[in-house]
């Protein structure tokens, strides 16, 4: 079977893509990063976002160290997201995103 190898790029975009890509993740660090930190919150949070999504998301943010998860010993058992110092390290990019997407919103017909 032949597979196609596309040659991976050494721009540092195809890295932040790496971490941000997804729909979702940077609403989600969003969410975190104003405290919103517990899986059932930040889904009431962002409109269209399902648990079964979110959960795939942060298991992907997981794992690229970008935020870790706290379980406490509780009953109910309580699970809140932080960011790592990696993850706080990507704010400027988000806030960065948001004020270009703020800025240029009617060129997509997203006003609100």
């Amino acid at each position: 079977m032949y597979v196609k190898k596309l040659p991976e790029l050494d721009y540092g975009v195809s890295t932040t893509i790496k971490a941000l890509g997804g729909k979702w993740k940077a609403c989600i660090l969003d969410c975190i990063y104003l405290e919103i930190r517990r899986p059932s919150e930040i889904c009431r949070n962002i409109t269209g976002l399902s648990l079964r999504v979110l959960n795939q998301q942060l298991k992907e943010l997981e794992a690229g160290n970008i935020v870790y998860k706290k379980i406490y010993a509780e009953v109910p058992l309580r699970v809140e997201y932080y960011l790592t110092s990696w993850g706080e390290s990507l704010w400027p990019v988000i806030v960065a995103m948001n004020e270009w997407g703020n800025a240029y919103r009617h060129h997509y017909g997203t006003e609100s």
